[in-house]
Formats: C-alpha cells, structure tokens, sequence
C-alpha cells in the first residue's frame, strides 16, 4: 500500500531527528505538493546512518589520508620491452585481439563534467577538441569506436555516464548528431551519483526551500552508477568481461590497445592502469605506489616529499608512475566491490565554496570562501582491492592530451600541439615527410582521424 504524503512526512520528520538534520524540513510547509514530495523522495534516497558516520568521521573530524605504511616504487612494464620480454608483448597483443574479435570489451566514459572551466557552458564532452576539423571529443572517441569494430569485426558497447547537470544535454548531442553513425541501441547513458553538500557544523545545507545542495559523488562512484543504472547487467548480457575506463577530456586516448587488454587478461588482473612518467617530481598527478605490497595511487598532495624526491644510481626518480586515469576493470571485479550495501572504497573530503540558503535570511548565499565539506570516492582507491593488478607504461604524446584548463598546461592549445605532434610522427613513421622547425617541433597543424588510423600500424600500406 502506498504511503500517504503525511505518512512520509512524518516518518522522515523522526529520522532526521535522529540524526540531528531536522533542518532539511523547515520550510516543508510552505511548499506546494509537488515540491513537498520531491524534497521527500531527495531524503528517501540517502542511507542516514552511513551519511551520519561520514558526517562524523569527514566533517567533523579530518581522516588521515596520508599512508602511514611500507611504500616502494610500482612496477611496471615499459612501453619498449626488453628483448626476453618481446615474446611476452607478442603473445598479449595476440590475446587482446582475440577478446576484442570476441566482443569482450565495453568502453565507459566518464562525461560528468561541464566545460565551465573552458569557457564552454555545455558537457566538456561536446567541446571542440581538434586541430583542424573541431570535432568534439565524444565525436573522437565515437570514431574510435566504429574504426576499432571495423579493424575486429565486432560489436564495442560504449557506456557513458553524465551528470543530473548535463544528461540531458549530452543525450541531445547524440540524437542531433545521430549517434555519429553508431548504433543507438549500443550507446548507453546513466547519471552520476551524488551526496549531499555538508557544512563545515555537519548540518546538510539546502540550495533551497525544497532542495538539497548536492555534489557529484567522485568518478569511484562511477561503480555504483554501472550497478545502479542496469549497465552492468548490460554487459553481463552481452558477454563483456573487461571494461575500458577512461575520462571524456583526453582525446589522444587509446581505449582499445590489444596489448593493454592482453597483458591484462593474460594475469588475470581484476584492475589494470596506464602509467606515463613523471616530468617532475611534484608533477600533480597521482603517483602508483606498492603500499603494502599491493598497488596504489597516492596523490601528489599526499606524496611525502622524502619520498617523491628519491632517485635511482642513474639519478631518475624512483617513485615516476604517474597515473593518467586510464584503467581496465573486470566486470566481475566491478560486481565484487557492488554487491554489499555500500560500495567499498573510502571517501575523500573536500573543502569547496557551496552556494546553498541561509535558513535565518531565506536567501541564497554565495561563499567567497569555502564553506562546506564534499564528500568523493575515487577509482584508483579500487587498486589495492584487486587481486592482481598490472601497469603499463606508456609515451605522453601518444596518449595523454587532456583538455583541463581555458590556458597554460592541460589546455586546448597544448592538447592541439600533442595531437598534432602524434599525428607527426605516426605519418613519419609511414615515410611521409613532415615539416619540423629549428627546435624539432612540428611546422604545421595536422590532424588524422580516427576513422584512417587508432594506432600507428593503421597507416601501414595506405596512400598517404
């Protein structure tokens, strides 16, 4: 039977006494139907005891993130092998090709972000990313897809997850631009979970009378969203076992790479990452860390300064592992770390400026400063979980051209330049000339679609 409005009401009105949110109800009466039952059902959908034990534990208390345990350097396997390895790469680029003619790997892109940051007030993933053409970047990633099908002869499902700010923008990017030729029956859409937005006092803050301020819950809540969203049913259904994780605002990625995949599937690895190496020591990028002999990614504002300075006798950085946010995840490593009640990675806190309603002016308030805790989970913390884990370098021009900032490093320009600089030196690599200036930088803007080549040996025997 259906509980009465009043019903709920009063039931909700007990549980956040108990858990001293009672403000959550304070303009309850002032609102229409409609509003009074979506203020409930926003309450409904959060379990209190775990957001209360986060409230304790992350708001009102700091947790020590810092490792406090055995750490040493990650291994790797370089992107060039040594020659006793070469018959291991060989036999991994085989079985990769084989899971992917077998139609084993899905793609999943996680699109939650705005491009606000850009200048660009539509999902990051409609951004115009290329040097010549301005393809976006979920129009890139969409060619890799269908060339990708076309080289293997089979079917790659392409799972993206938005935001409740940008879903329904990003599905009418899709349907305007009909799919860019894929099927729509293999594109999947699904939303970003989220948790609320919580003072620096532990009080839940409203973004108004009938709305909970609420935050995007961290691309680690991207497993919960496959669960939650029947995405992950999807693919069991389909027969996928590996999924290719990668974020939307890296057009250089390469999320179908046979030897990944193979060396991967080959150890049987739960979870698997591509690394790339540091330029610096404090580069700001996660760093892949053994910390009790499992594989991590401590982040660069936790990284102990003894350690991130140490050197080898050749005077290179011992801890160089940088992490690109570029993983192979199993499905059912994916459906172990799902099946309890919460998802079992940690929560990271947040201080960000907030704007949410002054419950004694009525009015919105716009922090200057940061005023609020937002609580994240984050994917890598899924690596010390895995059984077996691999990671494998690779070359930052070939895989790693974000589009972070509006200027400056990670930005369109410098994107733009990587882009053009692989394009370069795959055609170089094909016999084509091409001009360099005086400082070995490309003379000229080029741009190779996804759809002639994903890789360099795409190039082998074409007419360029």
């Amino acid at each position: 039977m259906t509980k009465t409005l009043t019903t709920r009401y009063e039931q909700l009105k007990t549980l956040l006494a108990k858990h001293n949110q009672s403000q959550l109800l304070r303009f309850y009466d002032e609102l229409n139907q409609a509003e009074q039952t979506a203020l409930l059902d926003q309450i409904e959908a959060y379990d209190w005891d775990t957001l209360s034990n986060l409230i304790e534990s992350h708001v009102l208390n700091e947790p020590n993130h810092a490792p406090d345990s055995v750490i040493t350097p990650a291994p790797y396997y370089p992107v060039n092998p040594k020659k006793e390895d070469e018959g291991t790469y060989e036999h991994a680029k085989t079985l990769g090709v084989t899971l992917l003619k077998q139609g084993n790997i899905a793609a999943f892109t996680v699109a939650g972000g705005q491009g606000s940051r850009l200048g660009w007030d539509a999902p990051k993933g409609t951004f115009p990313a290329t040097p010549i053409k301005k393809k976006s970047l979920f129009q890139v990633f969409a060619e890799m897809i269908r060339k990708t099908q076309q080289k293997y002869d089979t079917i790659i499902p392409w799972y993206i997850m938005t935001s409740t700010v940008n879903d329904a923008d990003t599905r009418a990017f899709f349907k305007q631009h009909n799919y860019f030729e894929l099927h729509p029956d293999n594109v999947q859409f699904f939303p970003q979970g989220t948790l609320p937005s919580i003072g620096f006092n532990g009080d839940i803050l409203l973004a108004d009378k009938s709305t909970i301020a609420v935050n995007p819950d961290g691309h680690g809540g991207s497993l919960n969203a496959l669960k939650r969203s029947g995405a992950l049913n999807d693919m069991q259904q389909r027969g996928i076992t590996q999924i290719s994780y990668f974020q939307v605002d890296n057009p250089n990625v390469k999320p179908f790479d046979p030897l990944f995949i193979g060396l991967h599937a080959n150890k049987n690895a739960d979870m698997s990452s591509k690394m790339l190496t540091k330029k610096h020591a404090k580069e700001r990028v996660g760093n892949f860390c053994m910390v009790n002999n499992r594989m991590s990614v401590i982040e660069y504002s936790d990284m102990p300064d003894e350690l991130a300075q140490q050197k080898d006798e050749n005077g290179n950085l011992k801890f160089n592992a940088g992490s690109i946010a570029i993983h192979l995840i199993s499905v059912d490593f994916v459906k172990q770390l799902t099946s309890g009640k919460n998802l079992s990675l940690p929560y990271h806190r947040a201080e960000k400026k907030v704007p949410h309603l002054d419950l004694t002016q009525q009015q919105t308030i716009e922090p200057q400063k940061p005023n609020a805790v937002k609580l994240e989970l984050f994917i890598f913390d899924a690596l010390p979980l895995a059984k077996e884990s691999i990671l494998l370098q690779t070359e930052r021009v070939e895989e790693f051209a974000p589009i972070k900032n509006a200027e400056g490093d990670d930005s369109p320009a410098t994107s733009r330049e990587l882009q053009s600089e692989r394009a370069a030196r795959w055609l170089e690599a094909a016999g084509v000339k091409v001009a360099r200036k005086a400082d070995g930088s490309v003379d000229a803007v080029i741009e190779l679609s996804p759809l002639t080549a994903t890789e360099q040996a795409d190039l082998v025997g074409l007419e360029l």
